[in-house]
């Protein structure tokens, strides 16, 4: 079965332009070499196809109660080439982000067990929705007015959920994602699935390890290491 991960977060106010950086590999993070690939889109005439300043201009006139953008981490199948799966984080991305800006970055990086590539997509989406109103950058970021759309800013595609609407939400989410993955791994041939289940749902037993981390994992002997490893392809 190919690994599933799915979590979504969100960015407030401040966080936005710092964090474009990290999944995009520049600045204090341009010594990471498990980028892939990036990708954009969506952003207004004002952000001039950078997204960096875009998210810069989030972080400053966003309110300071209001979250900037939502952020989507999955795992992409192992068993699809590079190529494959900067091609399934492209769709994914345009899927969900509808018109609203978005950025996404594929990382590769290698498990500090064994060795085994952990492709993944991190997809930040703005949670303003534009309208077709040109608004200046300061003026985007504003509170929506529904009155007189023209005197505010971008209406914003959250809040007013309950907790049971969110979690049906999200489980929604899951499911579409291991749907989307798994018609991209019949359509290149692969056996493999995945599954949004939990262990639980599936009628497994529960298998709980202890997150060990890079440093952990690097104070393990070969004999521990080979026991870790086999547990987790029981």
């Amino acid at each position: 079965m190919a690994t599933f991960y799915f979590d979504i977060k969100s960015g407030g106010k401040g966080s936005a332009r710092r964090h474009s950086k990290y999944i995009s590999r520049v600045g204090h993070y341009a010594d990471r070499e498990d980028l892939v690939a990036r990708g954009f889109g969506n952003l207004p005439e004002w952000a001039d196809g950078t997204p960096e300043l875009f998210w810069a201009v989030a972080d400053r006139h966003e309110r300071s109660n209001g979250a900037i953008y939502r952020e989507t981490i999955v795992a992409l199948p192992n068993e699809l080439s590079t190529e494959q799966n900067v091609e399934l984080a492209w769709s994914y991305a345009r899927e969900c982000a509808g018109n609203k800006p978005f950025e996404f970055a594929v990382h590769r990086p290698l498990a500090a067990l064994g060795g085994v590539p952990q492709p993944h997509v991190h997809l930040m989406i703005s949670d303003r929705v534009p309208d077709g109103i040109i608004r200046s950058p300061e003026k985007h970021f504003r509170r929506y007015n529904s009155a007189q759309p023209e005197r505010g800013g971008c209406r914003k595609d959250s809040g007013g959920k309950t907790r049971s609407e969110l979690a049906a939400e999200l489980k929604g989410k899951r499911e579409h994602w291991a749907e989307t993955v798994n018609a991209m791994l019949e359509h290149y041939g692969h056996d493999a699935r995945v599954d949004h289940r939990t262990r639980t749902e599936r009628g497994l037993a529960s298998s709980t390890e202890r997150h060990l981390g890079p440093a952990g994992v690097r104070a393990l002997d070969a004999e521990g290491k080979k026991g870790l490893i086999a547990a987790r392809e029981r």
